[in-house]
């Protein structure tokens, strides 16, 4: 998608254009966006302690909003050890990972986590009023603004929105999704995002390539580099899941390119992603 634009698509064969996809960890993505428009709107802030009152009495009140979106709580949330129970073992997905303990200084460590992101989903549930009005928040304030129609979201037994994995939508959805932030969180005229969201979101966490929600270009560390190496731009910053799921959003490019499907290389294809990266630039131009 450039300038707004679809300007080229190839699907297999049963796949089209209103097919839903999986998504695996892009939710994270979706749920990055969420949160900032609850900031927008005032209701949240990334500075403020996190609205967890199992946490009120102890340590973990230290923890911001911003630690869980960039993965600096300092829980013993690490992937390789909650994943699995979290998503296959727990019908409270959300009550399992606030249990978990401080084992570092919020904001000194990162570990990729998706309990952490868990957490986001329960918080959004909380502002929203519930599980109905979280779905009814996500479509009003993302989703319909966006233009987004052949969405699923996945909820927990509790009514909690699965933020960490296992949303569906189109691929000309999960372009509209990236270019809400192409657009530096405006669609139609209307503010979606708070207006320091975008940049926020790209920026590098400690010295990880992984910023808020998002990985990214707009690192130092050297996966960072070798993706700029192979041609795709330094500010460019995209949502992933297993499989090779992405969605690569490069503003200075008004581009946003989607790869959907399942592949067997262990980097998901960031190679092959980046030869398509690099030969649309070289078509669409400056």
């Amino acid at each position: 998608m450039h300038d707004g634009k679809v300007i080229a698509e190839r699907y297999a064969s049963g796949i089209g254009v209103n097919t839903p996809l999986l998504s695996f960890s892009m939710t994270k993505s979706v749920i990055n966006a969420l949160i900032g428009v609850l900031t927008q709107q005032g209701l949240v802030t990334p500075s403020m302690p996190a609205p967890i009152p199992e946490w009120r009495g102890d340590l973990r009140r230290e923890i911001e909003v911003e630690h869980l979106l960039r993965m600096t709580t300092g829980l013993a949330l690490d992937e390789t050890s909650s994943f699995s129970e979290m998503v296959y073992l727990r019908d409270d997905m959300a009550g399992f990972a606030v249990k978990a303990a401080l084992v570092a200084p919020p904001g000194t460590r990162w570990a990729y986590s998706s309990p952490t992101t868990q957490l986001l989903a329960r918080i959004i549930r909380d502002a929203a009023g519930g599980p109905e009005q979280s779905l009814a928040f996500a479509w009003r304030e993302l989703f319909n603004p966006l233009g987004m129609r052949n969405v699923t979201l996945e909820f927990d037994a509790t009514g909690t929105l699965q933020g960490s994995t296992n949303m569906l939508a189109s691929a000309r959805d999960w372009a509209r999704f990236g270019l809400l932030f192409v657009n530096d969180g405006v669609v139609g005229g209307k503010r979606l995002l708070h207006e320091d969201w975008v940049d926020f979101s790209a920026a590098a966490t400690l010295d990880t390539d992984y910023g808020a929600g998002f990985w990214t270009n707009r690192s130092e560390h050297e996966s960072a580099r070798s993706r700029v190496r192979s041609g795709i731009p330094r500010d460019a910053f995209f949502a992933a899941g297993d499989l090779g799921q992405r969605i690569m959003i490069m503003p200075s490019q008004r581009l946003v390119v989607v790869r959907l499907g399942d592949s067997i290389d262990p980097t998901g294809d960031i190679g092959g992603l980046a030869r398509l990266v690099k030969e649309v630039i070289a078509v669409v131009g400056p």
